[in-house]
């Protein structure tokens, strides 16, 4: 069935390959470039740079290219929240928070206003559709670029919607179709980090100019003083530099953070090892699912087996702690069944 869509085209190889795809399927495309961040940026992404090479590429396919400013939105969902995490010692998903509020919200309502009938990008997801007519996420082929962490947060209406037309590809295939429509984005690097954060800066000079950071005082598990930091809304668990801590003896992480009395506690890998976590803010596709299950909890970290008691993730054996914040993704095989965020 032929559709009219609306592609979010980043400027990017993945999403001037989705629009590709989808007009060589007879489909009615015109690509949409969000401006989203004024702010400082050398990330490679919300620039002008990336707004002409998503226009030239919609040129090249002979579609209609727009440029929407979501300015205000993403500064209310995304970059405010990320501030206020940090304040508040918890270690935020920007892209995530992006993803839920603006790319598979705020884009689909204005495609609705606009009488489109789907909105596709480029993430390297799938979404399928189980025999009683449920969506899932389901992760993308190549597992060196799979994004269904980041879009996990895909309500059913949303996933019934979207369209992931490179989710079938590796990326070395997604620059190959590229190379072969002869689009200019075909030997662009991917972007890397949070959009917002310069690379010159860091988080510490962003964070730094909004909001006041305290310093802490680093302690190890007996409680004794061991080092410092400058800043402990900085501060995640995990973290191994920056700590203040003498040379030699085996590694020391970041093991809890307390904001309040600006203590950080650092202890030893095995200290840094828990057999469960509890969760907040949890949603499931569908029926809750105990298990067994893998659960993610970075971007492009190795899922580990789990099963799902009330709001408890156990792990099958003992885990990294979670920095309170992360999102924690759940899925059965290649399916997202669930997600929550790491308690404090």
């Amino acid at each position: 069935m032929t559709e009219r869509v609306l592609v979010a085209m980043s400027g990017g190889v993945d999403s001037s390959v989705a629009a590709a795809l989808l007009v060589e399927a007879g489909h009615d495309v015109v690509g949409a470039t969000l401006k989203l961040w004024g702010g400082e940026s050398d990330s490679g992404c919300c620039s002008v740079a990336d707004v002409d090479d998503a226009r030239a590429v919609a040129r090249r396919l002979g579609i209609e290219h727009h440029v929407f400013n979501f300015g205000d939105d993403f500064d209310e969902h995304v970059v405010e929240p990320y501030v206020a995490d940090h304040a508040a010692g918890r270690t935020p998903n920007p892209c995530i928070e992006c993803n839920r509020h603006l790319k598979f919200d705020r884009l689909l309502r204005r495609a609705d206003a606009l009488g489109f009938d789907a909105v596709a990008t480029g993430h390297h997801a799938r979404i399928v559709v189980r025999a009683d007519g449920q969506p899932q996420v389901a992760r993308g082929v190549d597992p060196a670029k799979d994004q269904s962490y980041v879009v996990h947060v895909l309500t059913e209406g949303a996933m019934r919607r979207v369209r992931f037309p490179v989710g079938h590809l590796t990326k070395a295939g997604v620059r190959g179709e590229a190379t072969r429509l002869g689009l200019a984005t075909a030997d662009k690097p991917d972007s890397q980090d949070v959009c917002f954060i310069t690379a010159s800066g860091g988080r510490a000079a962003f964070l730094s100019s909004r909001i006041s950071t305290r310093p802490a005082t680093v302690v190890d598990r007996q409680g004794r003083t061991v080092g410092s930091v400058p800043a402990v809304e900085l501060v995640t668990i995990g973290q191994r530099r920056g700590l203040g801590l003498q040379g030699g003896g085996d590694p020391q992480y970041v093991v809890a953070v307390d904001g309040p009395g600006a203590t950080v506690t650092v202890g030893g890998t095995a200290d840094l090892l828990v057999d469960h976590l509890r969760l907040e803010a949890v949603a499931w596709v569908g029926a809750p699912v105990r298990g067994p299950l893998l659960a993610q909890v970075s971007a492009h970290g190795e899922p580990r087996p789990c099963c799902v008691d009330d709001r408890t993730v156990r792990f099958a054996h003992p885990q990294r702690r979670v920095a309170p914040g992360q999102s924690v993704v759940l899925y059965e095989g290649d399916l997202v069944v669930g997600g929550g965020l790491a308690a404090s």
